[in-house]
């Protein structure tokens, strides 16, 4: 069942990512780390590591190395999203965020130590024999969540609330692709790169993951409750951002992810039984209530 393999890789990026904190220096900042990288969350996209990896046969300990890198990479930027100079969140998760817990200096730092940890992973000799795949994850990751990807995508997220620019179907899916879609595209391609294969067969599932993920954060914010959702509700509408609910409507909305979930199920008919892990997350993603 779809629960049982994501709580089985939760528990493995978990215990990666102790692994990976035991060489830390005892010190706030790692205790910061810590509270970040291992204060829950659902995981999505170290699942979509392993199990593409999975569907190319890669090493488990490579893969779980893998999936924790890009959990790193992601607390990180949640903890710069929450900053009050960013989206100024006070829950995540549930719990407090990082500024709030100690202030906004350490949350910076911490963030900044969570981004740097996920590019040391990538680059460690237990991931790879090969340092060309090494390479091309850490630099495929780089272009993921920067300048070309998740850093213009915050970007463009804390312009729209100042400008109309960002108030057409085009450029919000411009900017949601940026600023979640790149991360999870990156981290479904992830196996087929391990493999050592074209990471581009996984393009268009992940494409549309990603896209139909956003429109259903899109639909929690209005729909959802803060105590299960684990963060603030109705920002958006506060803020005045255009968002995909916005434009099209909660009824077109929830139609458009059934169809992104359809097309990114469809792009997989070729792996057959091998990525019913992938169709399973797709699935959920219709139905998740956080």
């Amino acid at each position: 069942m779809f629960v049982d393999k994501l709580r089985n890789c939760q528990l493995r990026t978990e215990q990666q990512l102790k692994r990976s904190f035991l060489s830390l220096p005892e010190s706030r900042l790692k205790d910061g780390m810590t509270y970040a990288a291992l204060s829950g969350g659902k995981r999505l996209r170290a699942f979509l590591v392993m199990e593409s990896a999975f569907m190319f046969d890669v090493d488990l300990a490579s893969a779980d190395l893998v999936a924790a890198a890009v959990e790193c990479l992601h607390a990180y930027s949640l903890v710069h999203d929450d900053l009050p100079s960013m989206d100024d969140d006070s829950l995540r998760r549930g719990l407090p965020t990082v500024h709030v817990n100690w202030d906004e200096a350490t949350a910076i730092l911490v963030g900044d130590a969570l981004q740097s940890l996920s590019y040391e992973i990538l680059t460690s000799k237990n991931l790879t024999s090969d340092p060309k795949i090494n390479n091309k994850l850490v630099n495929s990751l780089a272009i993921a969540s920067g300048a070309a990807g998740m850093a213009l995508g915050q970007m463009q997220d804390i312009l729209s609330e100042k400008s109309d620019k960002f108030s057409t179907m085009e450029e919000i899916k411009k900017l949601q692709m940026n600023k979640t879609g790149a991360l999870i595209q990156w981290s479904a391609m992830a196996g087929a790169c391990l493999a050592g294969q074209c990471e581009q067969v996984l393009a268009p599932y992940s494409k549309a993951l990603g896209l139909a993920f956003q429109i259903t954060d899109d639909i929690l914010d209005i729909e959802g409750n803060t105590f299960i959702v684990g963060k603030k509700v109705r920002k958006d509408t506060k803020a005045g951002k255009a968002t995909f609910v916005s434009l099209m409507g909660l009824d077109q909305a929830k139609h458009e992810v059934k169809l992104l979930i359809s097309e990114a199920c469809d792009s997989l008919n070729e792996f057959g039984s091998e990525a019913d892990g992938l169709r399973e997350l797709a699935d959920y993603v219709i139905s998740r209530k956080k």
